[in-house]
């Protein structure tokens, strides 16, 4: 078992940047893979991007790949979404989830993921 907390979102102009971090707590962290998904009003949840036990392979969405990177520091027990030069059209709610196991090509698949955080919002201005 384990338990996400989401934090880092935030208002800010296109163009900028922002951290989210994914904070796990009840087993080790080294054990899940990890995905971001995303939530606008009115639309799915929406697959973002992955990482692997260890870190050593990430994917992305092709709408933010160059512009987000997610990374993960094991000792820390904690999951980061670097996030540069946002565009309005990320404004969502982002949500970190957690799993054992996640087949090698249904990693963007929601039903995937057994634990999920609360989200945290992310809002882009023109």
């Amino acid at each position: 078992h384990v338990q996400l907390v989401e934090s880092g979102g935030g208002l800010v102009q296109a163009g900028g940047s922002l951290r989210l971090s994914c904070a796990a707590s009840g087993r080790a962290f080294s054990n899940y893979v990890v995905g971001w998904f995303r939530q606008a009003p009115g639309k799915e949840r929406d697959f973002v991007s992955y990482i692997s036990w260890s870190g050593a392979s990430t994917v992305y969405t092709d709408s933010v790949k160059g512009r987000f990177t997610i990374s993960r520091d094991n000792a820390k027990n904690t999951v980061y979404l670097q996030m540069n030069s946002l565009k309005p059209e990320d404004t969502a709610v982002y949500y970190c989830a957690a799993q054992e196991f996640v087949g090698r090509d249904n990693y963007h698949l929601r039903e995937q993921y057994n634990y999920w955080g609360q989200g945290t919002q992310v809002t882009v201005s023109s």
